[in-house]
């Protein structure tokens, strides 16, 4: 359950979500007919001793909905008090998300993120509008909105959620803690103008760490969730610290260090673009190569080939990130098999 109530949600969020979030990505048995509890309570316990301050339980993989409640049990139980798990709302239809938001409040999660789904059509903004309050309205979970042109809104609006319609969102939801500020990619105009707008009400999270960085030395960012932060390791929790301490030379040297892997990250994103999709296989990879746990999922699954993976080593190594060197077929055991 919620330690906070609805009208709560924003004065928790700009308390507590100070920090980076990044992903975990269920991990699962061998044979892939469970979940594995070891390998997930690996990666929760390795981002937190790389500083982030929570993590997204990933639910755009094969997995069912008892599985997924479980995962994300797993997680809160290894996470602690001060580590929040996020749920993410990534299900087919709005009943089968509010279903899952629920039973994720039980099993310990402390926040969602909300997306749309793939067969969601809207006409018209006012449709985004009654299917986003339909959905805050069903938990007592603070909710991350989440403007982004995954869900094809840009054809309502470029910002692909309009300010316009945020603010009725904000003034009928009360439980709309913080805004993931990713509308009109890749123009930076969304995330200024929602801290323009709403920063004030409501907590403006930049996950896209090429533009948290030089952003943040402008204006205060205190959130940056969520992301496949753990591609970097602990680097962003200590980049956004040093942010936090207006030490803006030091997290500019940073800053130009990564560029070499994240050109190469970037590039690798971009090949899925025209698929709507996100590659959850590379993303597992990125996490391994920094000690997480890696492993098997479950088909239909974007796949890795060698050339990737090589190139993501690569990259790491480029920026100083020390990847593991273990063989790379051990990534599709994972480091925790079961």
């Amino acid at each position: 359950m919620a330690s906070y109530s609805k009208n709560e949600t924003r004065g928790w969020t700009r308390e507590r979500m100070i920090g980076a979030v990044n992903c975990t990505i269920p991990s699962f048995t061998a044979d892939l007919n469970g979940i594995n509890e070891r390998a997930i309570r690996h990666d929760v316990a390795l981002a937190k001793k790389h500083g982030f301050v929570g993590s997204l339980a990933i639910g755009e993989v094969n997995i069912t909905l008892p599985e997924y409640v479980d995962f994300v049990r797993i997680m809160k139980e290894e996470a602690g008090k001060d580590f929040y798990v996020m749920h993410h709302a990534s299900w087919n239809t709005l009943e089968q998300n509010i279903e899952a938001a629920q039973l994720a409040e039980r099993a310990g999660a402390d926040y969602v993120l909300l997306t749309y789904p793939a067969n969601f059509y809207p006409q018209s903004e006012d449709e985004i509008f009654q299917y986003t309050k339909a959905f805050c309205d069903a938990t007592n979970l603070g909710v991350l909105l989440f403007p982004m042109a995954i869900w094809g809104f840009s054809r309502l609006h470029p910002a692909d959620i309009s300010s316009s319609l945020i603010r009725r969102m904000l003034d009928a939801c009360p439980n709309i803690g913080a805004i993931k500020a990713e509308g009109g990619h890749p123009s930076i105009m969304s995330v200024i103008e929602c801290h323009r707008l709403f920063g004030e009400e409501v907590v403006i999270s930049m996950p896209l760490e090429w533009d948290l960085i030089p952003l943040s030395q402008l204006f205060p960012i205190q959130l940056s969730a969520t992301s496949d932060h753990e591609f970097w390791g602990p680097l962003i929790p200590h980049v956004m610290k040093l942010l936090r301490e207006r030490k803006f030379d030091e997290a500019t040297e940073i800053y130009w260090r990564m560029h070499p892997a994240r050109k190469v990250k970037n590039q690798m994103t971009q090949s899925m673009t025209g698929a709507f999709m996100l590659n959850r296989m590379q993303w597992k990879f990125q996490g391994w190569l920094q000690g997480y746990n890696g492993g098997p999922l479950r088909a239909p699954t974007p796949r890795l080939h060698e050339n990737h993976m090589l190139a993501l080593r690569n990259a790491q190594r480029a920026s100083g990130l020390n990847p593991s060197e273990d063989p790379l077929h051990e990534y599709f055991i994972g480091r925790n098999p079961s």
